[in-house]
């Protein structure tokens, strides 16, 4: 049994730190893959010490973790201290129960509940922004406070009662009892609750995504944008950091908890020798003078080494939020004005991989041409519908967007776009050709200046996919592929692809275009492996699926990745979703004028290639695509790629392109789309409620046994202490 116990926790332990392992592994690794290490490198550590942005969401963790951390702390522990010395039993209980609805309610609700709460409070006070760095640290504070509670309150009961009331006896006021008696003896608990809401704080996404404003981006937020693509190693190396200096502060801390307990043995066995001295001492009828000696010599326990932990820890939080938020003002202060961006995650050059860094080169060009000192507030987001969520809720004020097309028609038909003044858009008429005007997203060519396009095809690898089968939709409903494709893990481009084969018209109302598409996805169900979305980077790149739909310049991505073993190819079926991303100026723009100069500026030359490089999606501006430098960085590979020969891009977008669709249809989509992924017809409806039951069922039964069990275990206590009671009588 010893040893099936030793081998469990060995797994346990082995499945919890492998993955960590593996990260730390390739942190190291000089090239980009995660599935082939390619020799020993400190590359991507000096990268990210050089990436501003990663540095500046880290700082902005930090300050964040920092000051939530301290103020929940104190906080927690002040309501611990009230909440145990409530006499009231049913209150004491009540409101613990309050404390404890922020752990159980899931993050998802707390998040959305308080960014609705900001902003209608921000709305009756008539603020622009609603959110803002002060939101985000009131909702950390709202999530941390309870783990300090639960962490302090036990020390308390743990406390020995008659401490407070002997230093009350002493001399000392209520004040001084707390701090220099129970404080000494609950800070262990203090510490703990202070470690876990710095964690917790640090590592929280699901909050901060819906509470954060353009002014404060967290690392957990960054990441996550990154998502688009394949994470960068550079994030593998500021985990692998980060995930050292939690180490070592747990060592420190376990070892301080070591000392405080040799500490405490001490105190017992002082304690233990003054007893005996006292017995000794009324056993030769000496008992006043000789227990007043005894006591006096007493070496009394000190608890100078118990709260230097909570000096030390206070200290450095301190000394970091109050850097931090120097940095901060700082960096903020004097004629600045901020220009905030919201676009794509890794969708603009920012500077890695010795490319330019097109925000950073705006910024000097406004300083030495424009005359005036800039700072671009660059965020990101990961689809068009978390965009579109924090600007209908009015929570944020953007300047600069970079929708896709069926989003700037909904945006527009709402009313959260403004119409662009084209005279500080002078690039405009130069670089951006004919095909790329008057498309049906902006007929009018008001609201909209192109930024990209691109195309979906096939990727597959040539070493497992014959030649004959390639070419159209078909080869990913092929069966002598079976478990070897992916498919897309959205509605929209999942049924495309079903759509496309079919010949359908992806932009219809008609709800039987859609029956007919689901019928089709549910042909390919058996044969896909998985469906996915930025996971199909590593999972083409690694050979670990053979066969995949995705974007053209994402493939380009994908090949230069690519393992050895792997050799993917690329085509476009006759019909596929053409896509055009623009960049708009939403109605809360609080710069216009810098924001039509921003946009000018990414349609120049220098700002257009690099952006075109980096990306490696097709680019709608002449002065690119003229460039003798970005055709020779793209090669005809990748050339060909992003722009097909004898390919008509106007004719056929309006087409094949993803339009706005209504309300109903969208919940018709959305209610197939649940059935595809659940495997759940009509004729499977009614099992899957009997199983449904089932689990309920069951669940209800071991409710109601463990409840049953335990108050026949009170009753048996009772009645056996009657019976003890009774003997003693």
């Amino acid at each position: 049994m010893k040893r099936f116990s030793k081998f469990y926790i060995g797994l346990i332990l082995f499945l919890l730190f492998a993955p960590i392992a593996v990260m730390i592994f390739f942190s190291f690794n000089a090239g980009k893959s995660t599935a082939v290490f390619s020799g020993f490198s400190l590359k991507w550590y000096a990268e990210l010490f050089s990436n501003s942005e990663i540095l500046n969401a880290l700082k902005n963790s930090l300050i964040l973790a920092v000051a939530s951390a301290a103020i929940s702390t104190v906080l927690g522990t002040a309501a611990a201290f009230g909440i145990h010395h409530m006499k009231q039993k049913h209150f004491r209980q009540s409101l613990m129960t309050v404390t404890n609805i922020p752990i159980m309610n899931p993050e998802i609700i707390t998040g959305i509940s308080m960014m609705f709460m900001f902003v209608f409070v921000g709305g009756l006070l008539g603020l622009t922004t609603k959110l803002n760095f002060w939101t985000m640290l009131i909702a950390h504070i709202t999530f941390c406070l309870p783990y300090v509670i639960l962490n302090v309150l036990p020390k308390f009961k743990q406390m020995d009662k008659a401490l407070p009331e002997a230093a009350l006896d002493l001399g000392c006021t209520p004040m001084q009892s707390f701090f220099k008696v129970q404080l000494p003896a609950i800070m262990p608990g203090v510490i703990t609750g202070m470690l876990m809401s710095f964690t917790l704080s640090f590592d929280d996404f699901v909050i901060s995504y819906f509470t954060s404003g353009t002014d404060f981006q967290t690392l957990p937020i960054l990441v996550y944008s990154m998502t688009k693509k394949s994470v960068k190693p550079t994030i593998y190396a500021l985990s692998t950091i980060v995930f050292v200096l939690i180490l070592v502060l747990l060592l420190i801390t376990n070892r301080e908890k070591s000392s405080a307990e040799a500490l405490e043995a001490k105190k017992a066995k002082l304690e233990k020798k003054r007893k005996q001295a006292i017995a000794k001492a009324n056993r030769s009828k000496k008992q006043k003078l000789s227990s007043s000696k005894v006591v006096n010599d007493t070496p009394q326990p000190s608890h100078k080494r118990s709260g230097y932990t909570g000096k030390i820890v206070a200290l450095v939080c301190a000394v970091t939020l109050i850097v931090g938020l120097c940095v901060s003002i700082g960096f903020y202060t004097g004629e600045t004005v901020t220009l905030n961006v919201y676009n794509w995650g890794e969708y603009i050059s920012d500077g890695s991989d010795d490319s330019l860094d097109v925000n950073q080169a705006f910024e000097e060009y406004c300083r030495d041409t424009l005359g005036i000192k800039v700072k671009v507030n660059y965020v990101t987001y990961t689809s068009n519908e978390d965009m579109y969520a924090k600007l209908s809720a009015g929570a944020v004020s953007y300047d600069v967007i970079v929708p896709s097309d069926y989003m700037i028609a909904r945006l527009a038909d709402e009313k959260l776009l403004q119409e662009l003044n084209f005279d500080n858009i002078p690039n405009y008429d130069e670089c951006i050709t004919d095909d790329f005007k008057g498309l049906y997203y902006d007929p009018e060519n008001k609201f909209s200046v192109p930024y990209t396009y691109g195309m979906v095809g096939v990727i597959y690898d040539a070493n497992r996919v014959e030649e004959e089968d390639v070419g159209d939709w078909d080869l990913m409903w092929n069966p002598k592929y079976s478990g070897q494709i992916v498919q897309f893990n959205n509605a929209r481009d999942a049924f495309g692809t079903a759509f496309y084969k079919l010949g359908l018209d992806v932009n219809t109302t008609d709800t039987s275009a859609w029956d007919k598409g689901l019928a089709e996805l549910k042909l390919q169900k058996p044969h896909l492996k998985k469906l996915v979305m930025d996971e199909v980077f590593n999972m083409m790149e690694t050979g670990e699926a053979a066969i995949g739909a995705y974007y053209a310049g994402d493939y380009l991505t994908m090949v230069e990745n690519q393992a050895d073993n792997v050799d993917l190819q690329f085509y476009y079926p006759e019909n596929t979703n053409l896509f055009v991303d623009a960049m708009c100026i939403p109605t809360c723009a609080q710069n216009k004028e810098l924001a039509e100069a921003y946009i000018n500026f990414m349609l120049s030359k220098e700002a257009a290639t690099a952006n075109a490089e980096y990306i490696c999606y097709a680019s709608p501006n002449s002065l690119v695509l003229e460039n003798e430098e970005y055709i020779d960085y793209m090669g005809e590979e990748g050339m060909a790629v992003l722009y097909p020969e004898n390919f008509d891009f106007a004719a056929k977008y309006n087409d094949n392109c993803y339009k706005d669709l209504d309300k109903s249809t969208k919940e018709y989509l959305n209610s197939k789309w649940e059935e595809f992924k659940t495997g759940m017809d009509d004729e499977q409806e009614s099992f899957f409620e009997v199983s449904d039951w089932i689990i309920i069922a069951a669940i209800s039964g071991s409710v109601v046994w463990l409840i049953t069990a335990k108050i026949i275990k009170r009753c048996r206590m009772k009645k056996t202490l009657k019976a003890v009671r009774a003997d003693k009588q």
